[in-house]
């Protein structure tokens, strides 16, 4: 019988709960946890996305995303702006003060990483990246 050590799967499982539990201790003072900073850091790369797409390309539940949007709007990290192409559509856009709470999480981020991969040197770390990126595949898109 294989033990838990030789399933990838769950390494990869136990790992993702590592990493959410060090990230959400970051960001404890703010208030936040890792799924607020998800929409956050998604936000950062469109100039406003439509609560269904946040929650298709975040795969989190779509009643899941409004909660955490109206997070973010009572914190002044997001708002809600009419739609460009569709008034009767709204879309979320990131505030000066959403993009200034993510500069400003930067450096914990990274040491969460740091954290985590510290066991491997940055040859690895380049390779597992590209790894999970490749695994991920257009999930991350």
């Amino acid at each position: 019988m294989r033990g838990l050590h030789a399933d990838t799967g769950y390494l990869l499982y136990r790992l993702g709960l590592r990493s959410g539990q060090l990230f959400n201790a970051s960001l404890q003072e703010s208030g936040l946890r890792l799924r607020h900073y998800a929409v956050l850091r998604l936000l950062a790369t469109t100039e406003g996305a439509l609560q269904r797409e946040l929650s298709a390309r975040l795969g989190y539940d779509p009643s899941a995303i409004v909660g955490l949007v109206d997070d973010l709007e009572k914190l002044g990290f997001a708002e809600r702006r009419p739609s460009p192409d569709d008034r009767r559509s709204r879309i979320v856009v990131l505030t000066d003060e959403g993009r200034t709470f993510l500069q400003d999480t930067d450096e914990a981020g990274t040491q969460v990483t740091n954290d985590l991969l510290g066991p491997l040197d940055a040859g690895e770390r380049k390779t597992l990246h590209a790894l999970l990126l490749r695994i991920a595949g257009d999930g991350l898109k």
